[in-house]
Order: C-alpha cells, then sequence, then structure tokens
C-alpha cells in the first residue's frame, strides 16, 4: 500500500528541483562570466548563514508558458538577515532577461503586500530586461499591473515607514527604474548595473543620440552625476555585503528583540542580535516530531479516510501539546491554546472521521462545520482577537452541513457569525492546508479571500469548491440515477463527461495547481512544518496589529506625514 502524503512530497520536491534550475546551466555559465551571481545566489549570500528560508510562490506559472518561465523570473521569499526577518525580491536574468511576465507582476506584490503587512524590511535585488513585451496586456494595465508595485513603494516610504533597499545588479529599464527611485538606498554594481528610463537603442531611436549604457544610466553616472543611486559597490560579493552592513543599523526595538529566536546564534553573532535558524526543529520529545516516518503516515492513503486531527497538531506544536478550549462541545471543530516554536497562539482545526454526540445526539461528520461549531470557533477567535493572540487554521475542511434539521438550528446564520469573527480579526492569521479546502468551510477557515497573513499547504492539500465525485453528482445526477435503475452502461457521451470532469476535478484539486496560481504562498512538507510555521508567525507578529488587508494606515502615521 503506497504512503499518499511521502509520494505527493516527492513528486513536488522534484518539480522544485527543476524550477530552481531556472534558465539552466548554459544561461547561468553565462551569467558567470558577466561577473555576475544568479538571483539564488545573491539570496544565499544574503540570508543568514544555516537560516531558514521561506520562499513564497516558487510554483507560480511552472504548468503556463510551455515551462519557459520558472518562478515566472522571479525569487521571493521570507529570509533572515542579520537576524531580522526579511523580505527579498531577486530577478532571475537567467530566465527571459529577468523580464516581467502578469505573473511575475503578482509575486511582486504579494512579496510587498508581505512586508506591510507584516513591517517587515524588504531588499529588492533588480536584474530585469523590463516588461515581456509579448505579455504587456498582463502586466501593464488594470488595478493589479505594475503600477501597483510603484503604489505599494510609496505607501511603504511615506506612511508606514517599511525599510526598502534596492540593489541594481543589472539591468533595470523602463518603469521598472521607478522600483528602485522609490525605495530608501540605492546601490549599483560597477560595471554590470544599468538604471534608465530607456536603454542606448531607444534613446538612439527616440533622439538619435549615440551613447553607451556606462555613460548612459551606470554605477559612476547615479552616484556622481546624477545623484540618482546612494552607493557604487565593486561586484556582487560587495554588493550583498553592504546591504547586510544596511540592516545591520536598522533600529532593533524591543519587540524585534523579542520576536528573534531563541538559542540559535551562529558564530557571526553580534550583541543582542541572533541569526541561526529561524525556528527551533522539532525535538524527539515532540512526540514523534523527531521521526520522518512517522510523520509520513500521519494522513491516510486515501483523502476520503478518517484520521486523528489531534495526531497532526502534536507534530507541529511545541511538545505536542494543546490545551482545547470547550473540549466536549462540536468536537468535529478543534480550537485550543498552543504554542509553536515558544510562540502562543490560538489553534483552530478540523477533526475527521464519525464524530461521536453527547448522550442522545446523533453522531456528526468530522470536516463538517455545524451550527453548534460555527458559533463555538466564532467565540474562540473572538477571544484570541481580543486577547491580542495570534490564530493558526489547520484547513481539512469539507463545508457546511445541509440539510432541514441544519437550517432550522440557523446554519446560515452561524456560518457568517464564524466568518464575520475571523474576517475582522485583527491578530495574524496563518492558514496550514493538510487535506481537503472546499466549499464555504475553506472561506471560514481563513481563505485566502480574507487576506489570511500566509498560507502554506501540504502537497496533500486538495482545493476546490467541492471533491470532483461530489462535483460529478450534481452535474450528471439524474442520469446516473437512471442507469442505475435500468442497471446498464451510461451513454456514451455522458461516461466521456462524467470520466472529462474526474480528471479536470482532479488536477485543479492537486496543491501544485493551487501552488502554480498563487493560492497558496507555499508547499511546505511534514518535517519542516513547524520551522515554516515559526519563521511565518515571527515575521507576521513584528505588525502589532491591526491585522487588516494588505495594509492599514493608522491615524498617527497619516497625520506625522501630512
Amino acid at each position: 500500500m503506497g504512503n499518499r502524503l511521502r509520494e505527493l512530497s516527492d513528486e513536488v520536491r522534484a518539480l522544485e528541483a527543476k524550477i530552481r534550475e531556472a534558465g539552466g546551466a548554459k544561461r547561468l555559465e553565462k551569467l558567470h562570466q558577466q561577473g555576475k551571481l544568479s538571483a539564488r545566489e545573491r539570496v544565499e549570500l544574503l540570508r543568514d548563514k544555516g537560516s531558514s528560508m521561506l520562499e513564497i510562490g516558487l510554483l507560480v506559472a511552472y504548468d503556463q508558458y510551455d515551462g519557459q518561465a520558472p518562478a515566472a523570473g522571479v525569487v521571493t521569499a521570507i529570509v533572515r538577515v542579520q537576524g531580522r526577518p526579511t523580505v527579498v525580491v531577486a530577478n532571475d536574468a537567467t530566465v527571459k532577461a529577468g523580464s516581467w511576465w502578469p505573473e511575475t507582476i503578482k509575486k511582486i506584490l504579494r512579496a510587498q503586500e508581505i512586508a506591510m503587512r507584516c513591517r517587515i524590511p524588504i531588499v529588492y535585488l533588480v536584474d530585469s530586461a523590463g516588461v515581456n513585451l509579448p505579455y504587456q496586456g498582463g502586466v501593464f494595465p488594470g488595478q493589479y499591473g505594475a503600477a501597483r508595485i510603484f503604489y505599494y513603494n510609496s505607501i511603504m516610504r511615506r506612511y508606514l515607514h517599511i525599510p526598502q533597499i534596492a540593489a541594481v545588479m543589472g539591468q533595470c529599464i523602463a518603469g521598472g527604474a521607478y522600483l528602485p527611485a522609490l525605495s530608501d538606498v540605492i546601490l549599483m554594481v560597477k560595471g554590470t548595473s544599468f538604471m534608465g528610463l530607456g536603454g542606448p537603442n531607444l534613446v538612439k531611436g527616440a533622439t538619435g543620440q549615440v551613447v553607451d549604457s556606462e555613460t548612459l544610466g551606470g554605477a559612476k553616472t547615479h552616484t556622481e552625476i546624477s545623484g540618482v543611486a546612494h552607493y557604487a559597490v565593486d561586484n556582487d560579493e560587495a554588493c550583498i555585503a553592504k546591504i547586510r552592513d544596511l540592516i545591520d543599523r536598522l533600529p532593533t526595538s524591543t519587540r524585534d528583540v523579542a520576536l528573534m529566536p531563541r538559542g540559535t546564534a551562529d558564530d557571526e553573532q553580534r550583541a543582542g542580535k541572533a541569526r541561526g535558524a529561524s525556528g527551533t526543529k522539532a525535538r524527539a520529545s515532540d512526540a514523534k516530531a523527531g521521526k520522518e516516518d512517522d510523520l509520513y503516515n500521519l494522513l491516510p492513503v486515501d483523502h476520503r479516510m478518517s484520521y486523528d486531527m489531534h495526531a497532526v497538531l502534536r507534530a507541529i506544536l511545541d511538545s505536542g501539546e494543546i490545551d482545547e478550549f470547550q473540549e466536549g462541545i462540536a468536537k468535529e471543530m478543534i480550537c485550543g491554546d498552543a504554542r509553536i516554536d515558544g510562540i502562543n497562539l490560538g489553534v483552530i482545526a478540523n477533526q475527521r472521521g464519525l464524530i461521536k454526540g453527547r448522550e442522545g445526539e446523533k453522531p456528526r461528520f468530522g470536516g463538517i462545520v455545524y451550527t453548534e461549531s460555527a458559533e463555538k470557533v466564532a467565540y474562540f477567535i473572538d477571544r484570541c482577537d481580543r486577547l491580542g493572540i495570534p490564530l493558526l487554521f489547520v484547513q481539512d475542511v469539507s463545508g457546511f452541513m445541509v440539510g432541514t434539521e441544519a437550517e432550522h438550528e440557523g446554519i446560515v446564520r452561524a456560518g457568517a457569525r464564524f466568518v464575520e469573527a475571523m474576517a475582522t480579526a485583527r491578530v495574524p492569521k496563518i492558514v496550514l492546508t493538510v487535506n481537503h479546502a472546499s466549499g464555504a468551510g475553506y472561506y471560514a477557515m481563513a481563505g485566502q479571500g480574507f487576506d489570511p497573513d500566509f498560507i502554506l499547504s501540504w502537497p496533500t492539500g486538495r482545493m476546490a469548491v467541492m471533491e470532483g465525485e461530489s462535483a460529478i453528482q450534481a452535474v450528471h445526477g439524474p442520469a446516473l440515477e437512471a442507469a442505475k435503475k435500468k442497471g446498464g452502461a451510461l451513454e456514451a457521451d455522458v461516461a466521456k463527461s462524467v470520466d472529462e470532469m474526474r480528471a479536470d476535478y482532479e488536477h485543479q484539486l492537486d496543491a501544485r495547481h493551487a501552488a502554480a496560481r498563487g493560492f497558496v504562498d507555499a508547499i511546505v512538507y511534514p518535517e519542516n512544518t513547524r520551522e515554516m510555521l515559526s519563521l511565518a508567525l515571527r515575521a507576521s507578529l513584528h505588525n502589532p496589529g491591526p491585522h487588516l488587508g494588505a495594509f492599514v494606515l493608522p491615524p498617527h502615521l497619516s497625520e506625522e506625514s501630512s
């Protein structure tokens, strides 16, 4: 019998490894010959040695453009720089010269939103030829086109006071030049970087002027003549070292110190600053969390089969402990207080299987939200929000209960109460999808439309309105019932439609499909779930709140800047 979680994890790992090859060995070698590092090499130099990295949107666009846009040509991630959680955006020049695809814009915007939501620095490692012109229709116009990048630049600079450091480490052409121009600090690399609204060819065509790129917009020009840039450095390594130095100089609040990882400093530790791994790895005492085989046996082979969600929680929570809230009521929903890497949080999770009811009550189906469970969770969320406790939603939800009894109990009102409490909670909200994420239950469990701070998924995550078989029953139910009564086979065209629908749903339910479209920030694996949750939580807690939308302008910030 196979192991679904392990098999899917192996498939995702292989896909990720292929994507990380980016433009391939030949383009990488060409980059090195130019005296430049690749995007991933730059990020590796930037982040603290031995620390964790939560890459956002690695799978975005992997199944589009005939595979010619791995990671949409940009690396976006949360890393630690001098012990400080930092967002990094690095154009990948091995992928179509780092040009912007429509999905590149989405990834950059998501990275900026994380910086704004978490109130943490953002570093842009710019090496881009600009808009990928054949796809300009998905890049240039619209509310969420490239212009929004500069809008976010401006909001961060003027109102939110989020440090933005831009390093031009290659090309930076046309409108893309406004990204560094709207940052706080601009670095340029001598001999390899160029920044300007138009390159030499465009200048010649527009004005007839013949000029080389270094004279037009090189590091010397912009640091000694125009004054647009602030630092000129000798090479990529020196540039990254300078960025680390600049981040090291940023003020450190008592809140920042409190949120730095505990007991993980490396040999380069400075006074009061810890640089090491983002989160304490699962310890042997953490109820099987140290045994990889046990982790991969947490879920059943068939996604429809039952299992104990408590076993999953024991694997990711400190010491495997949760202090359950109203444990004896609505057992299909688990609520409770716990810790991850020492951080207090409220946990909301879906229990699966057949749930035994109270004396005289019918059993309930796990993964379904009932009226009582909706009310229980809504109250728990409100309580956590009042006390400032961040929330972790562990999703394996199939939807809300339907039927006469549910409607008479007021499931619509209770569901709305659940959704409103979640949507308006001002504390950080982190989502981990381990299996199903279906219907309105997915929405209530902090679906993407409600702007949770981070959405992570195991490779087994399945996101859709409903499962494929349910969809087939909804669309082809009468034909299936008629064929069953007659004891015959389905008509050929109906059978074909059923098979196609089943295949389409299986494809769209795959976590890779969701990750390719940015519906989840990252796919994580059982053994690094605690580590990634710790990094996400510590980053989000740098913003004391409110965590509503991409950013909120507190009144005092607006007044100070007016």
